[in-house]
């Protein structure tokens, strides 16, 4: 258990009422030994002083959230998008990970079809510079019920089939638990990805749900075989970090260490 606790990542977003800096001083006050941050909280910090905190914690990046968000309705939107997601690379970068999650958006339209290939130039535009930074592009399915606002890349295989057009070193998966459980075939999929998982989140579908966006909870609250995925995921090559990925409005009001004992605790629990 010792070593699977060694894994497990904070992602910022489950303490998400707290700066970059607050959630490092909690990593380190729980002896959580890896922090997965996000674009707008190291904004809000600043890059250089984002970095320098965590390098001066001792702590490990494991992934940044996020890029993607690659379909728009005028070329000229695209185009800054694609200048975003080139930013988010040496964010990444500079931080210290070799890994950037892309969430990759939704259809600006109703064609959900002409979205899917703006992902797929959009992921075409930014390989190289990842390449050259040293940075891996995971691709994160999301459950259907965000395709309307999130991303119109909703299963994993679907995933896998894009990132099947770029070198297996450079674009992969980011597999989170939330997303990809209820899949009949998830098994299957996962084994097919072997080679090309780049990160694993978790968290738990409670019943019933609190929300859409804000809505998962903590490990073991729910009904989604997390221990079995963690398995399936390392049987397919994947023994990296494990980001607990929480949006929960209940959750987001606690104190900080409160919630990290409790994730530490249904962690080992359950994953």
């Amino acid at each position: 258990m010792e070593d699977l606790l060694a894994r497990l990542s904070l992602n910022q977003i489950t303490l998400n009422k707290f700066s970059l800096k607050d959630c490092v001083e909690a990593c380190v006050r729980n002896n959580v030994g890896w922090i997965g941050p996000w674009r707008n909280k190291v904004a809000e910090t600043g890059l250089a002083e984002s970095a320098r905190i965590i390098r001066d914690s001792g702590l490990r990046v494991s992934g940044l959230c996020r890029g993607g968000y690659f379909p728009a309705p005028t070329a000229q939107l695209r185009a800054a998008q694609i200048a975003d997601n080139l930013r988010a690379i040496d964010e990444a970068a500079t931080l210290g990970t070799s890994t950037l999650v892309l969430v990759c958006g939704p259809a600006p339209d109703r064609d959900i079809d002409a979205a899917r290939g703006m992902v797929a130039d959009g992921v075409a535009a930014i390989v190289d510079h990842a390449h050259a930074a040293g940075i891996k592009l995971a691709i994160e399915p999301l459950h259907p019920m965000f395709a309307a606002d999130r991303s119109v890349i909703c299963l994993t295989d679907e995933a896998l089939t894009l990132a099947q057009k770029f070198a297996a070193d450079d674009v992969g998966l980011a597999l989170d638990a939330f997303h990809i459980w209820w899949d009949a075939t998830i098994y299957e999929k996962i084994r097919l990805s072997a080679g090309r998982i780049f990160a694993f989140h978790v968290s738990d579908w409670s019943v019933p749900l609190p929300g859409i966006f804000a809505g998962r909870s903590m490990m073991g609250s729910g009904v989604i075989e997390l221990r079995r995925l963690r398995h399936a995921v390392e049987a397919a090559g994947y023994h990296g970090p494990i980001e607990v990925e929480i949006m929960n409005e209940s959750i987001w009001n606690r104190p900080a260490d409160d919630v990290m004992q409790e994730m530490k605790r249904t962690f080992a629990e359950n994953v």
